[in-house]
């Protein structure tokens, strides 16, 4: 048996090992590792030719009760900690001499870890990107739907989903390229896209959906062209993702929103997308030296 504490690795395999059973005990709040975790294990740990990933988990009484991954950018990854584990890590990490640029978790604990890095190493914490996530309970698609059909995105639509990607990206602040060059090193890649279509076979839809993985399926993105918005076509084509999404075996199926925005927050609890919790990251820069 290990000791109790947090043990690292940047073997992807050694780290599955020992904390897969873990994350797939929690499929639904551990959606954002496993998805990231599934990229390195099929494009491999250094796809990106950057650096290495480096991958920790926490055994207490001999078991795994929270885990992390550093890919090369630096942001950390994190599952559920209490305030006083975030502190133990946030001092662990520094008395190593690890620098993360920042971290992602469920607002509680990255709220508490970045306050714990603060205090152990003087360094600002600034709060970004933050959104709520739902769980799929019964799915009930809209009335009425709207006419058309669901079906998957062919190859030679791939100029078409790129450009609505971009617009995607654009609609919710994400500075990415996306063009033919980039397109294996976004985000967006690994995903199996389905357009809504009118009868008269023009997309008016999208949704994306990330790989099953841990007994969980992530759908991201859901886009509407603005001109088209309103006449129901994004509650039909999440739903068609989503009913996809079960038939593959998915025991649990996931959504991230902007908690903000009203509009898409309402369409998914019609569907029936149930809030979970809410996520937040934050960017560390360094402490200020004074003279």
């Amino acid at each position: 048996m290990r000791p109790d504490g947090w043990h690292l690795t940047e073997d992807l395999h050694d780290f599955l090992a020992r904390a897969w059973d873990f994350l797939c005990s929690r499929p639904a709040p551990h959606t954002t590792p496993l998805t990231a975790i599934e990229k390195l294990r099929t494009r491999g740990a250094d796809a990106s030719g950057t650096g290495v990933t480096l991958f920790g988990w926490l055994e207490e009484d001999g078991e795994v009760r929270a885990a992390f991954l550093r890919p090369p950018t630096g942001r950390l990854t994190l599952t559920a900690l209490s305030p006083g584990q975030a502190d133990r890590f946030a001092g662990h990490l520094a008395g190593l001499g690890l620098r993360p640029s920042g971290v992602l978790s469920d607002e509680e604990t990255a709220t508490a870890f970045a306050d714990a890095w603060r205090r152990h190493t003087g360094a600002a914490a600034v709060r970004g990107w933050g959104a709520r996530l739902h769980r799929l309970g019964t799915l009930t698609p809209p009335r009425p739907v709207p006419a058309g059909r669901g079906r998957p995105v062919g190859e030679r639509e791939h100029g078409h989903l790129m450009r609505w990607c971009r617009e995607f990206a654009a609609d919710v602040g994400e500075a990415v390229t996306i063009d033919a060059a980039s397109w294996a090193g976004t985000r967006f890649a690994e995903k199996r896209y389905t357009f809504w279509e009118t009868e008269d076979g023009t997309p008016v839809s999208m949704a994306g959906a990330n790989p099953l993985v841990g007994g969980q399926v992530r759908i991201d993105p859901v886009y509407t062209p603005a001109r088209q918005r309103g006449r129901g076509y994004a509650g039909a084509v999440t739903v068609e993702v989503s009913r996809a999404a079960l038939a593959a075996g998915a025991r649990e199926v996931v959504l991230f929103t902007d908690p903000a925005n009203r509009t898409s927050n309402a369409l998914y609890r019609r569907i029936g997308y149930v809030p979970l919790a809410d996520f937040c990251a934050y960017a560390f820069t360094p402490a200020v030296r004074r003279p």
